[in-house]
């Protein structure tokens, strides 16, 4: 089967096409005949060797696709032979995340959502990390009374992939939207196509100024940073006394740094990127209610782009140049 492979860190170039064995299922998993390889922000960090963790050489990414059950292992119910469905993939080994960029792969039958009806094959592949996440944030910020009707919710990186369906997540429950990002562009998608009540470019010198003058000195009572770096820094500033910051990415030059002293003196609760990182068994039931809420089409994942597998260096670098609406998924033939 065609795959891509990397057998050095290094640059988009390093991505190459290369015919793969067939993944065999082993107990308690599936093969999955790829339609869509969904592709994060973090597949470009593993590929330069800067990610939290380094795999082993040669390397097929890719940790979610979305297609069809061809096969399934000894001990898992037949039923799911031929089912249309979404799931975290695995390495021939059975543990290490991977192996999504080809045409087949593997994936422990314990992450495998199938599409309910309505539901389309692209928009849940665009779900399969996202959705998880972005459900999981808006839970939290819900559960503390941070995000109620009414409420100010500050999105940063709000035109990418999670930041898209925290905007829709918090304008259906009612409140008020900040959305930040960078260029027209993104800004355009966040008013006109999601919502946002105010949308700004976090690049530009006085950005802090402009969202307070809007919502007021209170400020904001929730931030869900997905950017991390000088951007989340200065989006503390904004976070009102008794509000919450979330600081959950970090494409902006690392996870912000917040002055815990001072957020504990206002009362603004801190949680980080330990929130989303989520057992299997946690992931599922929230990606299967993000797949529910798109087929009844109340969320609607933004898919910037599809590229061909074999053009998986290409997704990379307009991914790393930021120039990318939502999602960048590969089309597998």
């Amino acid at each position: 089967m065609r795959g891509i492979q990397l057998e050095r860190f290094g640059g988009p170039d390093v991505l190459r096409a290369v015919e793969l064995p067939d993944p065999v299922a082993g107990p308690g998993q599936a093969v999955i005949d790829v339609a869509y390889a969904d592709v994060l922000f973090l597949e470009t960090q593993v590929r330069r060797g800067e990610a939290f963790f380094t795999p082993p050489l040669p390397y097929v990414p890719g940790g979610a696709v979305g297609g069809r059950i061809t096969a399934v292992g000894p001990d898992v119910d037949h039923a799911w032979l031929g089912r249309q469905v979404v799931a975290k993939t695995v390495l021939s080994d059975g543990a290490a995340p991977g192996g999504g960029y080809a045409q087949r792969a593997l994936a422990r039958v314990e992450t495998v959502s199938a599409l309910p009806p309505g539901a389309t094959l692209q928009a849940a592949t665009a779900l399969a990390h996202d959705g998880p996440t972005a459900v999981r944030l808006f839970d939290n910020a819900v559960s503390e009374g941070a995000l109620r009707p009414g409420a100010w919710v500050l999105v940063l990186a709000a035109a990418g992939g999670l930041g898209s369906l925290l905007v829709q997540l918090a304008r259906a429950a009612g409140a008020r939207v900040v959305a930040a990002a960078r260029g027209e562009r993104k800004l355009a998608l966040a008013r006109e196509e999601l919502g946002a009540h105010m949308a700004l470019d976090y690049t530009e010198a006085g950005w802090v100024e402009k969202v307070r003058a809007v919502v007021g000195g209170r400020g904001v009572d929730v931030v869900f940073d997905g950017a991390g770096g000088t951007p989340g820094r200065e989006a503390f500033a904004l976070t009102a006394h008794g509000g919450r910051f979330s600081a959950h990415g970090a494409p902006g030059g690392g996870f912000a740094e917040l002055p815990r002293e001072a957020a504990a003196a206002r009362g603004v609760s801190l949680a980080g990127i330990e929130q989303v990182q989520l057992s299997p068994a946690e992931a599922k039931p929230l990606l299967d209610r993000a797949l529910f809420e798109t087929a009844a089409g109340r969320l609607a994942p933004v898919v910037g782009q599809t590229v061909p597998l074999v053009d998986a260096a290409r997704a990379h670098a307009a991914i790393e140049a930021r120039e990318v609406l939502g999602k960048t998924l590969l089309t597998v033939e």
